[in-house]
């Protein structure tokens, strides 16, 4: 298939181009143009990609297939399902967003910053585009590693220590599944290739779904696969990690982090560990679900009891997440389909409520929410746009949260009735502690803080408008999100059955 120019060629290679132009052409100066002006182009190729849906006409320009590792089996295999599709669409959406969003910081040695940025959307691009078990897990490291280093370098006072932690925790969790990656592979069928060569072992995706795995086996490799995304999603209790890299990460990596690559865990979810491993699923299901309800009501208390703006923030994240896994395993085609749609409504609403957090810290130098006060009388605008933003956040009808947490509580209820009611706990905590952020942060008097602060600059104005766009065209039409993933959705419930 090398004979086109294909969509995921452009995702992947687009971000890498952007990355060496930043780190060889640009300086102080226009790195952060050059990163602008990829992230748009990348954009549109994203949205190109819409058009060309059907694999029947378009298959060409959908995957990339090469000859790799000739004699491991593996090739390096992308290409864009209804899955790939939407959080491609979600990256390519977010990367724009943050960094015009952000472009008003200044950070140190800003080429440098900027490449590390835009290889790391091309590691998260090739992570959901991935259609062979060591393209994937290629990916996977590539989209963590500028991660660690825009932590380590550009974080806050703490920084070191929050990430060594997250260092500790995705290493660890990348040791394992490479290990359950080997055991499918050396299961998996021979392979055949054009030349007439032929391999014993395969790391295709669908030598990977027929592998051949003992029943007995299959338990113990389910917790490797599993340990290594509930670590990156994260679920309680893999979870600890997460809200001290958050608060200590550059603002820009924190939205990437929260928007975006959590998304990774629940994307190998659903490509990876549910198709090769059904037989050890079925056993696990209910544990997994009572963890990740356990997260949410945990996480949201949690989040009540923050003064520090950016974990509230963070632990919201958590929560959510939760809802997103339990509803995986509650495994009916309505949930999962609104876990679909809810991964790419979840990143834009938090990568909206990170950009304020990020607006208030920046004009005040302050995360501490009982010492912010009256930020309504002197931004108004911002005021304004965080309360919608805030609102989607917390899945009010017709915002875009809305549809999704609807099929996710809908597809849980069928599964579970307590499951869904202690779940649902949640809803009601997010309110609470959201509600109540926004009375303190941004209603009252003025203080000596808050009283200089002076309402956003365009950049951020433009952001924030396409953020709340896209909750409220999204929360009345969903439906295009919906056609989107349907098709993906029907394909893997006849693959596990």
């Amino acid at each position: 298939m090398g004979n086109y120019i294909t969509f995921p060629d452009l995702l992947t290679w687009l971000p890498i181009l952007a990355s060496i132009f930043c780190f060889t052409l640009g300086n102080e100066k226009n790195a952060k143009s050059i990163a602008i002006l990829f992230s748009i182009l990348i954009f549109g190729v994203s949205i190109a990609s819409l058009f060309f849906v059907n694999d029947t006409k378009y298959l060409n320009y959908n995957n990339v297939n090469y000859m790799w590792l000739k004699y491991l089996g593996a090739n390096y295999f992308i290409g864009i399902d209804g899955l790939g599709r939407m959080l491609t669409l979600l990256t390519a959406t977010a990367f724009p967003l943050i960094l015009i969003g952000t472009s008003t910081t200044t950070f140190v040695k800003q080429a440098r910053f900027y490449g590390l940025m835009m290889l790391t959307q091309a590691g998260l691009m090739g992570v959901f585009m991935a259609l062979d078990a060591l393209t994937f897990y290629f990916y996977w490291e590539l989209a963590l590693i500028p991660v660690y280093f825009l932590s380590s370098i550009w974080g806050g006072e703490k920084r070191i220590q929050a990430t060594f932690k997250f260092f500790v925790y995705t290493f660890a969790g990348s040791l394992l599944m490479l290990i359950g990656i080997i055991y499918v592979y050396l299961h998996a069928g021979s392979r055949m290739f054009d030349d007439g060569t032929i391999v014993a072992h395969s790391f295709s995706m669908n030598a990977f779904y027929q592998a051949q795995i003992p029943a007995a086996d299959q338990n113990w490799l389910f917790a490797l696969f599993f340990i290594a995304f509930a670590i990156k999603m994260p679920i309680f209790p893999f979870h600890t990690w997460q809200p001290d890299a958050y608060d200590q990460a550059p603002t820009p990596v924190t939205m990437i982090m929260s928007g975006i690559m959590v998304k990774m865990g629940l994307f190998a979810v659903l490509r990876w560990l549910i198709p090769i491993l059904p037989v050890a699923t079925l056993h696990y299901k209910n544990l997994i679900i009572i963890l990740s309800i356990i997260g949410i009501v945990y996480a949201s208390c949690v989040a009540m009891m923050q003064d520090n703006i950016k974990k509230l923030v963070a632990y919201s994240s958590i929560a959510h997440i939760g809802l997103m896994c339990a509803a995986i395993f509650a495994m009916n085609e309505i949930s999962v389909q609104g876990v679909m749609i809810q991964m790419f409504n979840h990143g834009i609403n938090i990568i909206g409520m990170w950009l304020v957090v990020d607006i208030i810290e920046r004009k005040t130098g302050i995360k501490k929410i009982s010492e912010l006060s009256g930020i309504a009388n002197t931004a108004p605008t911002l005021t304004i746009l965080m309360i919608v933003i805030a609102l989607a956040n917390i899945a009010l009808p017709l915002t875009n949260a809305f549809t999704g947490e609807f099929l996710m509580f809908s597809g849980l209820y069928n599964y579970n009735k307590w499951f869904a009611a202690i779940a649902g706990i949640g809803i009601i905590l997010s309110a609470v502690y959201t509600l109540n952020m926004i009375q303190k942060v941004f209603y009252g008097s003025v203080n000596g803080v808050t009283a200089e602060i002076k309402d956003i600059h365009w950049n951020e104005k433009l952001v924030l408008f396409v953020i709340v766009g896209i909750i409220f065209f999204i929360g009345v039409y969903p439906q295009p999100l919906i056609d989107l993933t349907k098709e993906f959705v029907t394909q893997f419930f006849v693959r596990i059955k």
